[in-house]
């Protein structure tokens, strides 16, 4: 008997366009033996369904089913192909606890963590092998001191949105005095901002998913971005960044990566798949916690679709094995 799916994408955020992209790889490759699949597209107007036809059909939020052609569709469970809010952050995990309906990402309180790259980094400090660069925290009106930053942190640094993704109104600041426009272009993305010690390395990122039961870390993949470093347009545009699956480690640094990673999977209660960025510095070879993203990109260039393929896994096989584990 097949599992009816809702293959839920759009969003309310700049990263839309990346999830529609996403969803496309998905529907393409999810088992049609296996589930019958509805892609419901989520924006501020509305939860649509659009079947061949382009007649929108209302989602019903009241339990989250679609009335076609006088019947009524239930859904067994969600993929949730959201990148930023409401998929990303909590709110529609929350919303599904509430009806009781599965879906493939972490829980409400992970995800909604996890959008939060300061509050991730004070949970997986400490985990053996792991390290974080030095940060501020600052608040949009909040009391903070330009002086006191600059007096604290090491330049360069890189600029963060707290609650961002896809890199957007993110900067690396070289110059104290670039601090300042640095600040707005971020507190034009979030009230909350991260400014981080530049840490010089090697910069990976790398899949990490549960499935039978068990933590499988992916082939991690080597960015070596074109631009001063990876942002929006390097991690979209194709040729833009040189990217290597598997990325180059030595034995040591593959099987600490690994162990570390999966502990990163534990520690923040994680479930389906999720992308890890770190930096193996290049002094030291330290690992260094970048972020953590819990719905990973599944475009044609995306570094998910990309280590499943170094695996020998079929995307078809991958997203069952996500589906069967969640769902």
């Amino acid at each position: 008997m097949k599992k009816t799916i809702a293959l839920l994408t759009g969003g309310t955020t700049g990263e839309w366009v990346v999830s529609v992209k996403s969803a496309a790889t998905i529907a393409q490759n999810l088992d049609p033996q296996k589930y019958e699949v509805y892609k419901i597209m989520l924006s501020e107007n509305g939860w649509f369904y659009e079947p061949a036809d382009s007649v929108k059909i209302e989602i019903d939020k009241n339990d989250f089913s679609l009335t076609l052609n006088g019947r009524k569709i239930k859904f067994d469970g969600v993929f949730i192909a959201i990148h930023g809010s409401p998929g990303e952050d909590g709110k529609l995990q929350g919303y599904f606890d509430m009806i009781g309906l599965p879906y493939t990402t972490c829980n409400a309180l992970t995800s909604a963590i996890t959008m939060n790259k300061g509050y991730t980094k004070a949970i997986v400090n400490g985990i053996k092998h792991l390290h974080v660069a030095k940060s501020v925290q600052i608040f949009k009106n909040g009391d903070y001191s330009l002086d006191d930053i600059k007096k604290q942190l090491k330049l360069p640094y890189f600029v963060k949105p707290n609650n961002g993704g896809s890199s957007i109104g993110m900067s690396k600041v070289k110059h104290a005095d670039d601090l300042e426009e640095a600040l707005t272009k971020a507190f034009k993305e979030d009230n909350q901002i991260l400014i981080e010690e530049f840490v010089e390395g090697r910069e990976f990122s790398v899949g990490v998913f549960r499935a039978k039961g068990k933590v499988t870390v992916l082939p991690a993949t080597e960015v070596i971005p074109a631009n001063e470093f990876f942002d929006f347009e390097a991690k979209y545009t194709p040729g833009a960044t040189e990217e290597i699956t598997p990325g180059r480690m030595t034995e040591e640094e593959k099987n600490r990566v690994e162990e570390v990673v999966a502990a990163v999977y534990e520690q923040l209660n994680c479930n389906g798949v999720v992308r890890i960025d770190y930096f193996l510095e290049h002094q030291t070879g330290n690992f260094y916690f970048i972020e953590i993203n819990t719905i990973p990109g599944q475009t044609a260039t995306s570094f998910i679709p990309q280590q499943v393929a170094a695996m020998g896994m079929q995307l078809k096989d991958f997203y069952t094995q996500i589906i069967e584990e969640t769902i």
